[in-house]
């Protein structure tokens, strides 16, 4: 699974974190501790905002494909 599916996949739990999160507030009220973790789902959504722009910018570097490694002949100034 690519970045990109993952980071999709993060945002739809977190949303369904943040409905169940608000089904508790409306049926035990607006106590400290729903305040607490409504806030703190607030900071994750946050932070998966800002890690998702961060890796929308990085592209893995490839690497040297399998064709293009050649090994060097003996015998052209390198050692047996």
């Amino acid at each position: 699974m690519s970045i990109h599916d993952e980071l999709v996949n993060a945002r739809h739990a977190l949303d369904d974190l943040v409905r169940s999160v608000g089904r508790l507030q409306i049926s035990l009220g607006n106590s400290l501790y729903i305040r607490r973790v409504r806030e703190d789902v607030d900071h994750l959504r946050e932070d998966l905002e800002l890690w998702g722009q961060s890796t929308a910018a990085w592209q893995p570097v490839p690497g040297p494909m399998q064709s293009e490694v050649r090994p060097a002949p003996r015998g052209a100034g390198c050692p047996p």
